[in-house]
């Protein structure tokens, strides 16, 4: 196993690691509009997810991978009337590429965010 840190992304806001390898595999904890330095990126969910993916991009890199390699998504959402806009953006940062994905509305995201993203990525 191999913990996964980077200061291009905001650090883990509690008792876990930004990712993990695991047998040529990384998994990603969930990741919120916060930018590198820890401030929160205020906006609707278009604003917001391109964020989330800034952040996911800065760990995949870090583990030696990137959005191509991704396998599986979970979307966590606030509210799913934002889901067309949130696709949009999701789709715009994976362009033909479309891995598998969960996508749900949960009643409460950490520091009260619109979306949280987490990805299960091959590394090469």
């Amino acid at each position: 196993m191999k913990v996964v840190a980077t200061t291009n992304a905001p650090a883990a806001i509690g008792p876990y690691s930004q990712g993990m390898i695991v047998n040529g595999m990384f998994y990603s904890s969930g990741q919120i509009p916060l930018t590198a330095t820890g401030d929160l990126v205020e906006g609707d969910i278009t604003v917001q997810t391109n964020q989330v993916f800034a952040n996911l991009k800065a760990v995949l890199a870090e583990a030696g991978t990137s959005l191509d390699n991704v396998v599986k998504t979970t979307v966590f959402m606030k509210d799913m009337n934002d889901f067309v806009a949130m696709n949009e953006v999701y789709a715009s940062h994976f362009g033909d590429h479309k891995p598998a994905r969960s996508a749900v509305e949960v009643a409460r995201l950490p520091k009260d965010v619109k979306v949280e993203i987490e990805v299960i990525a091959i590394v090469k």
